[in-house]
């Protein structure tokens, strides 16, 4: 048997954790405490964090480097929301002896917000919408998805489930990685193309990339440059992957019809972004695994995990 008596929650941005999870299957003695807002201050971070043995950290939002868990002497189990969490130093938290595990999770929701961002901007309907409560009516021409050119940027998991939902709208689905082969493309009925003829080729361009040194700005001023005046790009993956700098002059250029961004390089995004302001940005607050499903299997996975350290048998455990 471990004993885990302070177990702390961080950026519960939605107030919902409690109320999502079977925290009331935890042993008597264990204080659970709920942190609602992000803290980017590390000596800040260590004040607060320090009297917890477990921290639960929600997918991102605060980074675990080696730097913050060696300050952290109190700290064995260390938890992320989902399978993976590349913003945890999981090599330095085994160094100071710490067990590093993540949940469950449910589906594959980001591809809603995905097509969300896609038919939105297809279809100009928050424009629209907010055009009709202003007293005008049909005020733009939209584009329907069907007959257009979808350009899938890594084909993995939800690479594949955006590129079936395109298929089943009429699309023609393009798709290029750099190990991605024209077989495995062939196999979802997808077409292996090379990178700038992705761009070039594409009405609506969709990233589905795992960030990485390799990957990093992996869309820049010269793949914006390939696409049409009338294409659009979302990225639901993760921000850095675009080259933001040149987005926005693309945007402000009038170069591409628009993007739909749900992650950026720094979340929350400041107000004074420069993208809050680019013309025709969707701009959604990183709501890619935010549903009432993927949110009950991450709290009942945490409760599970807490579960069995306790017993002394860890699951779920992240390898560096």
């Amino acid at each position: 048997m471990t004993a885990l008596t302070k177990i702390a929650i961080l950026d519960d941005y939605q107030g919902v954790a409690l109320s999502m999870g079977p925290w009331d299957r935890l042993p008597a003695g264990v204080e659970v405490t709920v942190f609602r807002d992000t803290i980017k201050d590390q000596d800040a971070l260590v004040a607060r964090l320090l009297p917890f043995d477990a921290i639960l950290a929600m997918r991102e939002r605060t980074p675990f480097p080696g730097a913050l868990i060696k300050r952290l002497p109190n700290l064995k189990l260390l938890m992320t929301t989902g399978e993976r969490n590349r913003s945890l130093d999981i090599a330095a938290a085994h160094a100071q002896g710490v067990t590093v595990c993540g949940t469950s999770s449910s589906g594959a929701p980001t591809v809603d917000i995905t097509w969300g961002l896609i038919l939105n901007l297809m279809r100009d309907l928050p424009a629209q919408a907010a055009s009709l409560r202003a007293g005008t009516w049909q005020t733009s021409v939209g584009t329907a998805v069907g007959g257009q050119t979808l350009g899938i940027l890594g084909l993995g998991k939800l690479g594949t489930a955006v590129a079936k939902v395109g298929q089943a709208f009429g699309m023609k689905v393009i798709a290029w990685s750099t190990n991605l082969t024209a077989e495995a493309a062939a196999a979802v009925g997808v077409a292996r193309v090379e990178k700038q003829q992705l761009f070039a080729q594409s009405d609506v361009v969709s990233l589905h990339m795992i960030l990485s040194d390799r990957s990093r700005g992996i869309v820049g001023a010269a793949e914006l440059a390939a696409m049409k005046p009338s294409a659009f790009i979302v990225n639901t993956s993760r921000g850095p992957l675009i080259d933001q700098a040149a987005l926005i002059a693309a945007l402000k250029e009038g170069r591409i019809a628009g993007a739909g961004l749900d992650v950026y390089d720094e979340e929350p995004i400041p107000a004074t972004h420069p993208l809050m302001s680019a013309p025709n940005a969707l701009l959604l607050p990183h709501l890619g695994y935010v549903s009432k499903q993927n949110y009950g299997a991450y709290f009942k996975g945490a409760v599970e995990v807490i579960e069995a350290f306790i017993a002394g048998n860890p699951i779920r455990v992240l390898a560096p």
